[in-house]
């Protein structure tokens, strides 16, 4: 690719031309028998993507948000209920929570990994919280909203330490439910068990979005519930599908959530390749690695812990003047994205919860360095060292700006 060239954040049209001719047979053959919403095709997919992850048990709906609140819904978190997560996360990970009639609340990240800080969910329930004596309930003490579930985010393709959030769950009788949305195929190292377990298959459920930039993406929105709890699963079933077992047999008020035929057996076609897609993130990964290997004093790769084998949904780095460095970028044709700008707690979606700035410093302090860059199974090399050429280039002006203030990043072409 010529200097002049685009590198887009994401290419969705490669893959998908790749496998243009087997995609196409999923539609004839969604079109020959008419079942577009359900069916075989949905059972089938269900079943092999239960398999992948480990577990005895796929729901498929209509996307991550519908997996992430039924799931929490089937658990039995009660509306009222309050629910622990983190504050950099995409919004659909709270908008469940709310849907499902609970509060979000948040505990800090790990500035390393950026998932979950254990020591932190611990901290909020040993401080934040008391037992009910008439009740035994956890009850949080500004809010009196009974505490119940907590949910770990696997954000960029690596998983939360699974481990330590379970140990300090199960002390305080939390339900765990894995917001998996990022990190299909990911793996964690469970020292309890002495194995590695995938992404879906470690809490009393998880859930996954196939929205089409996932690694495991439909061709539309979708989503799906995994977990090992026969009943839990059979509860989503109802839920997706306006609450009945058969039809107009309604046990309880559901929704629409199903999945449709079309995009289970996109779905399905794809799961085949995921693994190796996989392999090759994380080969772009280490090559972005042993590129930026000269920067480490300014540029933050991501950290993957030996307890994780994670999927590089997405690379993202910290650096001083991020919105610079990204602007740089574009003027060389380079597309790079934030995930996420402005964490939860200051979105004013959630203002009455009562948060201030200051009151998640190191959520704060990455969400104004973390910078996603280009990452997609068919980024070549030479795009890479391109990439990572303006970086360096950007960092190197900034280095020499601190010694003599007349050189800006501004000046770079």
């Amino acid at each position: 690719m010529s200097d002049n060239g685009k590198i887009p954040f994401l290419d969705l049209v490669t893959p998908h031309l790749a496998l243009e001719e087997e995609l196409l047979l999923i539609f004839r053959s969604a079109l020959r028998t008419a079942v577009f919403v359900g069916g075989e095709m949905v059972d089938e997919f269900e079943q092999e993507f239960a398999r992948f992850c480990g577990v005895q048990y796929c729901v498929g709906v209509g996307s991550g948000t519908d997996a992430l609140r039924f799931a929490l819904i089937a658990a039995g978190v009660q509306p009222g209920n309050t629910v622990i997560t983190v504050p950099n996360t995409f919004i659909a990970t709270t908008e469940a929570i709310s849907q499902a009639g609970a509060v979000p609340d948040f505990v800090e990240i790990d500035e390393r990994t950026y998932n979950m800080d254990a020591s932190k969910l611990h901290e909020y329930l040993e401080t934040r919280c008391y037992i009910q004596e008439a009740t035994g309930k956890l009850l949080n003490r500004a809010t009196g909203r009974p505490v119940t579930a907590v949910v770990p985010v696997h954000l960029y393709g690596q998983m939360a330490n699974m481990d330590r959030i379970l140990d300090v769950a199960e002390q305080h009788k939390l339900v765990v439910i894995e917001d998996a949305c990022q990190a299909h195929g990911a793996e964690y190292f469970s020292g309890q068990q002495n194995r590695w377990k995938g992404a879906g298959s470690i809490g009393r459920a998880a859930a996954f979005s196939f929205y089409p930039g996932k690694n495991l993406g439909a061709c539309g929105e979708a989503g799906a519930v995994t977990t090992n709890d026969p009943l839990l699963s059979e509860k989503v079933r109802m839920l997706r599908d306006h609450g009945q077992r058969q039809k107009y047999q309604h046990e309880v008020e559901g929704y629409n959530g199903r999945l449709d035929g079309i995009q289970a057996g996109i779905l399905r076609t794809k799961l085949h390749y995921l693994v190796d897609w996989n392999r090759k993130r994380r080969e772009k990964a280490r090559n972005y690695n042993e590129l930026l290997s000269s920067e480490v004093d300014v540029v933050t790769v991501p950290c993957e812990p030996s307890w994780a084998r994670a999927v590089y949904h997405l690379y993202v780095i910290r650096v001083q003047n991020r919105d610079q460095l990204q602007a740089h970028l574009a003027q060389a044709n380079i597309a790079s994205q934030i995930h996420y700008p402005t964490p939860l707690h200051l979105q004013k979606a959630y203002t009455g919860l009562g948060y201030k700035r200051g009151d998640f410093p190191v959520s704060e302090k990455t969400a104004s360095e973390i910078l996603s860059l280009p990452m997609y199974p068919s980024l070549e090399l030479d795009q890479q060292e391109r990439i990572v050429q303006k970086v360096c280039e950007f960092v190197s002006v900034q280095s020499a700006s601190r010694w003599h203030p007349s050189l800006q990043p501004a000046s770079l072409s």
